[in-house]
């Protein structure tokens, strides 16, 4: 290929085009932003710090994503934007210099039970395709190696014009699928235990049903008593079989049932179309915990848990079965594809090697493409998503980062900066929400938002280099090089909790002692094991209160006070104090404003375009109706009360006439994890993911328990932060209880009593003990990457 010459014609002056170097943010306004303005340079790496609930993620993505994602969606025509969420404008005055923005945040993977790490990347539709290309014996198109495919076939007439004239001829169709018929491509079937469903000594009239939302008074008691198909006072011990049939397996059919025209479906297709069907820890408390009860779920004896058909797993390329393919290590699999030697596919295998080697470079080889996706970490999920993006051909775009270190080893940590740092050096804008100095130290630019949290920040303490932030004298800058000492001494364990022979997913058949009566860290590189350690060998329910990461569950309706229980006693304090029904102060309940029903906001919808919120002019937003708001508790009403914040709640509940010791209590919880500042009434939707870890943590410390369970309680922590998480940990202890957290932070380990170190590698390079000690034993060996990273972190 030749190309033409070319003369440099360009002049000492830039060209106009390229002077456009600057997001510039001015009178930002959105959740706490107090009138925030800022430049951000494009083509760099700008990190957003400050502590949690600073306003941070109101800047970045509220404002600055949320922006340049609905200017693109308003590009589209009105047919397409139907089907799009909808954004509304942020608060903020302008905007200028947006390019197009790529978020790639901690949100978990949709808990669909089909979706797996394999089919949310798109390699699994490269491995069908392959197979059904190189696999022998060939069994059909790439839809017969697709676990969500059924095959089908059917015949019948179909008409067409021939010839001016109708024609009708006899057809038949074969779909081949690769959904194994049996699990239906799940990998699982369910066991359900009938004696859960009811008590057959009662008829139905009698209450026989104990499935939750079932009882006699219920639309569904109803529908059952009312069905014809059975005496609904004969108890169920004397139906004959076909009445049973009826109760449990009728398909459905349609009735009548006081005038009203209903479909009747027997008990077991019920329950599972309600609740098998859908994610367990997407159901409600009590339906989760009839669903334990009742279910008992077991890997699919006809396809292993492979969810593929037999004729799927018969064809194979060199003795590799696409069942075996996705249950191979990712790691294992990118070398099993680099050794494929067949120049018909060969686009396909360069495709397919570039994605399975992006998992491994991004340190997430030690998966494999059959683990369900809702089973990843927050962090797990973010890289996953950030697989999609490393190979891309896009250049200008800006990248948004939601603290990608989360569930990052230090040792991993580099990894995560180099592909930031070449994504950043391809010409995109890169903006990264982080707590990390190790990241922080690697940024062109730097925000510092603060200089406190919620109302007490929204502000920008510092803006420019990493340097200058260190000399700024703000809350990051002076915690920036903080490195927490080890101890000087340890507490005595005062018992041992023993694991013996755990082979949970990577685990070798691990025998340990965690000391009880301590704080212990459980440590190790990604994958090493340690959540397998802990949440899978640990049993549950014996006394173990378990904090994981999990996503808190609210609508805008929910907030600290009802999330946390609080609502409940200072109800019934303002009930006692007026002579009324505890109701009346719920704005979910008979106190709402009838106008907004409870919300604060009147709602319109206005299709494809943003729709507005307005406060509702009837309650002024209070949610409640004017009558509640006459009555007090300690001079003030309930719209009031939800609008201290926690601080000013505590002396509220703590004495005069409206001390509520049972308010008091939670108050107080709140406060030690530091949420003091958060008003009582807050939405959950608007609070940080640190402000929810810590939200959750706050609600559990009141249940009763003798040993802790904390999965990374630092995420989302500003270093300052993470010497209060550390007083409270010590508190927790110093209490009589045991702790146990799976933690990264150097911080936390150096705090630690005994720390427990797993792998040496990831994967089934992992899966081992590799240390059993102090901190100081630990440093002092330097035996492991994390004895390495420790005493690089205190300075041994």
């Amino acid at each position: 290929m030749t190309m033409a010459p070319r003369t440099d014609t360009r002049s000492a002056t830039p060209h106009v085009a390229d002077t456009h170097d600057l997001i510039r943010v001015y009178g930002a306004r959105e959740n706490n932003l107090k009138d925030v303005s800022v430049e951000i340079p494009k083509r760099r790496l700008t990190v957003f710090t400050g502590v949690s609930g600073s306003g941070k993620s109101s800047l970045v993505f509220s404002t600055i994503a949320a922006e340049s994602q609905r200017l693109i969606n308003e590009t589209y025509s009105a047919f397409v934007q139907g089907f799009m969420p909808t954004l509304s404008r942020p608060e903020v005055d302008v905007l200028d210099g947006l390019t197009t923005a790529i978020v790639v945040d901690q949100e978990r993977m949709g808990p669909n039970p089909r979706s797996t790490v394999g089919t949310v990347t798109d390699a699994n539709a490269m491995l069908r395709i392959l197979f059904s290309r190189l696999g022998r014996p060939h069994i059909g198109s790439p839809q017969a190696f697709s676990f969500n495919v059924a095959s089908i076939s059917g015949a019948g007439a179909v008409k067409f014009e021939r010839g001016g004239k109708t024609v009708k001829e006899r057809r038949e169709f074969n779909v081949t699928g690769g959904m194994c018929p049996r699990c239906e491509g799940m990998g699982r079937t369910s066991d359900i235990d009938l004696s859960q469903l009811y008590d057959d000594s009662k008829s139905l009239n009698e209450g026989a049903l104990t499935i939750p939302g079932y009882s006699v008074d219920g639309w569904y008691g109803r529908i059952f008593s009312g069905s014809g198909f059975f005496d609904p006072d004969k108890p169920i011990r004397d139906f004959t079989k076909k009445e049973l049939h009826d109760l449990l397996h009728r398909e459905p059919t349609k009735i009548k049932v006081d005038n009203i025209n209903l479909t009747y479906e027997g008990l077991i297709p019920r329950i599972q179309k309600s609740m098998l069907s859908k994610d367990k820890e997407a159901l409600q408390p009590h339906v989760r915990a009839f669903v334990e009860r009742a279910v008992k779920f077991m890997t699919c004896p006809e396809c292993g848990g492979t969810r593929l058909s037999e004729a799927a797993r018969s064809s194979k390329i060199e003795g590799v079965s696409i069942a075996d393919a996705c249950a191979m290590q990712i790691s294992d699999l990118a070398d099993w594809v680099r050794g494929l030697d067949e120049p018909s596919v060969a686009p396909l295998l360069t495709t397919l090697q570039q994605l399975l080697d992006s998992f491994v470079e991004i340190g997430l080889g030690y998966l494999s493409l059959d683990r369900a996706s809702g089973t990843l970490s927050g962090g797990e999920a973010q890289r996953v998503k950030m697989i999609r993006h490393l190979g891309s051909s896009l250049t200008d775009v800006t990248y948004v980062f939601d603290e990608p270190t989360t569930g990052l080893h230090p040792h991993d940590i580099q990894r995560m900066n180099g592909l930031l740092l070449r994504l950043r050096d391809k010409g995109n804008t890169v903006l990264v929400v982080e707590h990390k100095p190790e990241m922080i130290a690697i940024a062109d630019h730097v925000v510092d938002l603060g200089p406190g949290a919620g109302t007490a920040g929204g502000m920008v303490c510092f803006e420019g280099t990493v340097e200058g932030l260190r000399a700024g004298g703000t809350v990051t800058g002076r915690h920036i090089d903080d490195r927490a000492g080890l101890k000087k001494s340890v507490r005595t364990p005062t018992g041992t909790l023993e694991i013996r022979g755990a082979t949970a997913n990577n685990l070798r058949d691990v025998d340990v002692d965690i000391p009880l009566g301590v704080l212990v860290v459980v440590t190790g590189v990604a994958g090493s094991g340690k959540s397998s350690l802990i949440h899978g060998s640990i049993p549950a329910g014996a006394g173990v209160v378990s904090v994981d990461q999990g996503g808190i569950r609210g609508s805008r309706r929910s907030n600290p006070a009802t999330y946390t229980g609080l609502l409940d006693p200072i109800r019934k304090a303002f009930a006692k104090a007026n002579g009324v029904k505890p109701a009346l102060f719920s704005a979910n309940s008979e106190g709402a404003c009838p106008t907004c029903n409870g919300a604060g906001v009147i709602y319109m919808d206005l299709a494809m375009m943003a729709g507005v919120s307005t406060t509702c002019e009837e309650c002024e937003g209070k949610r409640f109706q004017a009558a509640v708001l006459e009555h007090k508790l300690g001079g003030r009403d309930i719209s009031e009360v939800l609008a201290m914040p926690v601080e000013e709640a505590q002396e509220f509940f703590g004495s005069g006439e409206a001390r509520t010791p049972a308010a008091r209590a939670i108050l107080d919880r709140l406060a030690d994890v530091g949420l003091g500042y958060l008003t009582l009434g807050q939405p959950l939707t608007t609070l940080s993911g640190g402000e929810r870890q810590r939200l959750k943590l706050a609600t559990h410390m009141g249940d009763k328990g003798g040993v802790y369970v904390l999965d990374e309680p630092t995420t989302g922590l500003h270093l300052a932060d993470v010497e209060q998480l550390l007083g409270l940990l010590d508190r927790l202890v110093d209490s009589g209880k045991s702790v146990i957290v799976i933690e990264h932070h150097q911080a936390v380990m150096a705090h630690a009593d005994w720390i427990v170190d797993l792998g040496p590698g990831a994967g089934h390079d992992g899966g081992r003990i590799v240390f059993e000690g102090t901190p100081a034993d630990l440093v002092a060996a330097r035996s492991t990457l994390t004895g390495e990273h420790l005493a690089a972190y205190v300075g041994a």
